[in-house]
């Protein structure tokens, strides 16, 4: 049975299978496969453990080339930016932890974040390497996030999101919408879009639909409830764009703003307000409020 490679500081290790080819030792293969690390990174991930084989031991310049050996190694982004907002745990038990989650920091690894993720600080903070995230949200959406603390009812709790057993209910700031009666719903369907990172809507038979609400009514802006009925990707942002409302501080709908990296300033105004379920496992209601609070 092959071993699962240590989490590392909270991080899991992205896996290689080698290629064929002519190079002679795994080192080789990594430069050329990874021409943005530099060979010097290698060594030193190297002489770390950062870089290790199925048995868990670890990989170093002289070990040879071998099509279809394994590689386990960790990722790691010079100088990655600190986000300066802290996550709180609202629940942990033996079976699932409850974290609301801070605008920019993402749930998981993604492009130049590795470290300053929300499931390594909790892996880091609770020392529980199971952990596991049972749904996302975006790295600009604030609120709740639902973890797994236990292999052995993860597949319980996982079930709750693709059955639509479990309501998450989202607020938002966004320009007043005079004209449409609320609540209301909007469907529409949702494909990917240009840069590829974006979603659009289009033509054809809807797969995404939320239901909205006013929750208060500003003078320029009003508090909106939003209840997705579906999960597509950024879902709620796009609907509420495409109704002529864009979130406040959306920087990729309705189009994209390019910000400097590591700028904080202007959180986006969503946040994953509530998840409401049916425990698979006590039968009990359960509910789960943020307590964080939109600028708005």
């Amino acid at each position: 049975m092959r071993n699962r490679p240590p989490t590392i500081d909270g991080l899991t290790a992205s896996t290689l299978q080698l290629p064929p080819g002519a190079w002679s030792t795994v080192l080789d293969c990594l430069c050329e496969r990874f021409p943005a690390v530099a060979r010097s990174q290698w060594l030193e991930r190297m002489s770390r453990g950062r870089v290790v084989d199925n048995a868990g031991s670890r990989v170093t310049a002289e070990t040879p080339y071998r099509v279809g050996f394994e590689v386990h190694y960790y990722r790691e982004v010079p100088d990655e930016p600190t986000i300066p907002f802290d996550e709180v745990i609202l629940h942990a038990d033996d079976d699932l932890l409850v974290a609301d989650k801070p605008h920019f920091l993402p749930v998981t690894p993604v492009g130049a974040h590795v470290h300053e993720t929300l499931l390594g600080r909790l892996i880091r903070r609770t020392g529980n390497h199971a952990l596991a995230p049972l749904h996302r949200i975006d790295r600009d959406t604030a609120g709740l996030v639902l973890f797994s603390t236990s292999p052995d009812t993860r597949a319980r709790y996982q079930a709750l999101f693709p059955e639509r057993r479990i309501e998450k209910s989202y607020e938002a700031i966004a320009p007043a919408l005079p004209g449409i009666e609320f609540p209301c719903v909007r469907s529409s369907r949702l494909v990917a879009g240009e840069p590829f990172f974006r979603m659009q809507e289009v033509e054809g038979l809807p797969n995404s639909e939320t239901r909205l609400d006013v929750v208060a009514r500003g003078d320029g802006h009003w508090r909106y409830a939003l209840t997705p009925l579906t999960g597509r990707k950024h879902q709620l942002r796009v609907h509420m764009a495409a109704m002529g409302a864009p979130i406040v501080n959306d920087a990729i709908y309705p189009s994209v703003l390019h910000r400097a990296p590591g700028d904080c300033s202007a959180p986006l105004q969503l946040l994953a307000k509530r998840l409401s379920f049916i425990d698979p496992l006590s039968g009990v209601e359960r509910t789960f409020s943020s307590h964080l609070q939109l600028q708005g």
